[in-house]
């Protein structure tokens, strides 16, 4: 597939991009996604400033990203420890 031309509005500014066609759907939802907590911040918050609801929202989906990366690591690390009883197992097992 190739490149194409998009345009994404966040926080009511435009932003023309180039990314690959299989992207688009992704792009689209993220910015979605960003415009709707936005929206959010500003129902709920006093607060009007698009650069304080755009900080927001990025330090909402920073710190979702992290939480989810530290849960796969931590998934990781369960899975190796498992995996490794149970080789130490097998191996007391076929050792006999």
């Amino acid at each position: 597939m190739g490149e194409i031309s998009i345009k994404i509005n966040i926080a009511d500014r435009v932003y023309p991009l180039k990314i690959n066609m299989e992207e688009e759907e992704i792009v689209r939802k993220a910015a979605k996604m960003i415009n709707d907590r936005i929206k959010e911040y500003q129902d709920n918050y006093a607060v009007r400033d698009k650069q304080d609801l755009l900080s927001m929202s990025v330090l909402h989906y920073a710190t979702a990203t992290l939480r989810a990366e530290k849960k796969l690591s931590e998934g990781d690390t369960e899975a190796s420890e498992t995996v490794y009883k149970l080789d130490q197992l097998l191996n007391g097992f076929f050792s006999k």
